[in-house]
């Protein structure tokens, strides 16, 4: 019985499973989630089946027989084609040993000290690692963003990302590293259709590249010169990947910012190299500038159209010159088309310019240095569509001694001494992206990281190395022409003229300041002067 004030307490009715409902749950959950992992991983489940019936058939010698015959197979495809042997075999069982005995082991632990763990509902939430690729010096590492992350989250602990995993280098891309392929053939349509799924835009994901053997170590021979060379792809360097790294120099102006024995030469001769065809068949003209007495160039004057290496007034008269022939193709070329396209009679005109502070901030001749200035702006701003371009280097990235780097779409950083000059010479935040050309190892000489306009992620790269021996034979096999030096005729040429404008008519007026005012200013106290 109750009274008025007891407490009355009254608990629902439990509701309790049977034991075999709970069991038969729990079975067909397992059950579902086996048989999905079966859908996702095809290949290593047909490879178990196949393992189970031969075993059941024939013994041991139905599983050691295949193995063997296989790994035959296998060295002989590495020994024939190594690049599809890792493409197609190698790399995708290495990428899953590594995803599941490697990466996977320290995910947790990785993404909460890196400070990419987020809470929700009072439970941690992480980045979901979906998949691993790897190569002879890569692993690639494909990673689902919690929502609300962006790549930028994962590109400001790059660091703390490749030392979090026992590497020293790594990049964070927003896109697909690597490019989709060319395709050609009977199948090139039905291929081109999955490349498009394969490749597709997937804002939710974000790619991670851990450099497992650094690729870039051993030095990079010279590349051979082409007899035409290609402008939109001049092999340069070699890539983490053992790929090759190629400049698409066409209607685009280069910076290359490096310390001192940091390789900017390797750069540049690279480049001289790979357009040393198109130098001898007439279809560029390189005009080259060497503050430095022509200690740098003076080996390979042969190749150049244009030399100067000891009098600034000259170095000046050459940018000048070039700023004359950008003009004489504008005039021309105006309203025919928006890009230059380089022929042996309207060649690339490349104006190469090492150490650039010599002429924009360390050069006493104040008039001089406006002079080259000016020229300098005038060629970064508007040469490009015309076939004239700039190819600078330089020790120093700061501001005053560069004032116009913002002008280079494409930017190359070799060995740098501050943090704070990465930024300089690649752009803001180019640092945090995986850039840390600021902490290069002293072997590293001629590796480097590039940036190509409208690509943010920074690329690590090892330039080609050419020697002295190299450089003598480079003049000697590919000499300019002869009459490379007159492409200033060119200014002669018939062009459109200018349309004369008549002056608009205007109504006279009188004097702005008055008489009395006119007369105070007057020297002559407002006489006529004798």
């Amino acid at each position: 019985m109750t009274s008025g004030g007891d407490l009355l307490v009254i608990r629902p009715k439990r509701f309790v499973l049977p034991m075999w409902l709970v069991v038969l749950g729990v079975v067909l959950r397992w059950l579902a989630r086996f048989c999905w992992w079966c859908l996702r991983h095809p290949v290593a489940v047909g490879l178990a089946v196949a393992a189970v019936v031969l075993y059941a058939e024939h013994g041991v010698l139905g599983v050691v027989v295949p193995l063997v015959l296989s790994s035959a197979v296998s060295a002989l495809w590495r020994w024939r084609d190594e690049a599809s042997w890792w493409r197609w075999c190698a790399g995708p069982l290495l990428g899953r040993f590594r995803h599941v005995f490697v990466y996977r082991r320290a995910w947790h632990e990785a993404m909460t000290l890196c400070g990419l763990a987020e809470t929700y509902d009072h439970r941690p939430v992480l980045p979901e690692l979906l998949r691993v690729r790897s190569d002879q010096a890569l692993d690639v590492l494909t990673v689902r963003m919690v929502r609300g992350q962006t790549p930028a989250d994962f590109q400001k602990v790059t660091a703390n990302l490749a030392y979090a995993f026992g590497r020293r280098h790594a990049r964070v891309y927003s896109e697909r590293p690597d490019a989709p392929p060319t395709r050609t053939g009977y199948w090139a349509l039905l291929l081109g259709w999955v490349d498009r799924v394969r490749f597709r835009d997937r804002p939710t994901l974000v790619y991670l590249v851990l450099v497992r053997t650094d690729a870039l170590r051993p030095v990079v021979p010279p590349f051979d010169a082409s007899p035409v060379p290609d402008f939109t792809a001049l092999p340069l360097a070699r890539r983490e990947n053992l790929g090759t790294w190629s400049l698409c120099l066409l209607a685009t102006h280069v910076l290359i910012g490096g310390a001192t024995r940091s390789g900017k030469g390797s750069v540049l001769w690279s480049l001289v190299r790979a357009l040393a065809g198109g130098i001898t068949s007439g279809l560029v003209r390189l005009w080259v500038i060497d503050p430095k007495g022509g200690m740098e160039f003076a080996m390979g004057r042969p190749l150049f159209a244009r030399f100067a290496g000891t009098s600034f007034e000259a170095m000046a008269d050459l940018l000048d010159e070039a700023v004359t022939v950008m003009r004489e193709r504008q005039t021309r070329l105006a309203g025919t088309v928006r890009v230059h396209t380089p022929t042996e009679a309207d060649p690339l005109v490349v104006v190469v310019i090492d150490e650039m502070a010599a002429l924009t901030a360390y050069l006493q001749d104040v008039d001089l240095r406006r002079r080259i200035a000016g020229s300098l702006g005038l060629l970064l701003s508007q040469g490009a569509g015309v076939g004239v371009l700039v190819v600078a280097a330089l020790q120093d990235p700061r501001k005053e001694v560069l004032p116009f780097r913002d002008l280079f779409p494409t930017r190359i950083a070799l060995g740098l001494t501050e943090a704070a000059q990465v930024d300089m010479v690649l752009g803001d935040g180019a640092r945090n992206r995986g850039a840390l050309a600021d902490q290069m190892p002293r072997w590293a000489k001629g590796v480097g990281y590039v940036i190509l306009d409208g690509t943010p992620e920074p690329l690590r790269v090892r330039f080609s190395y050419v020697t002295d021996d190299d450089i003598r034979d480079l003049a000697r096999r590919y000499p300019a022409p002869a009459d490379a030096a007159d492409i200033l005729a060119q200014v002669g040429r018939k062009s459109t003229p200018e349309p004369v404008r008549t002056p608009l008519p205007r109504k006279p007026s009188g004097p702005l300041l008055p008489d009395a005012l006119r007369n105070l200013l007057d020297p002559n106290g407002g006489s006529e002067p004798r």
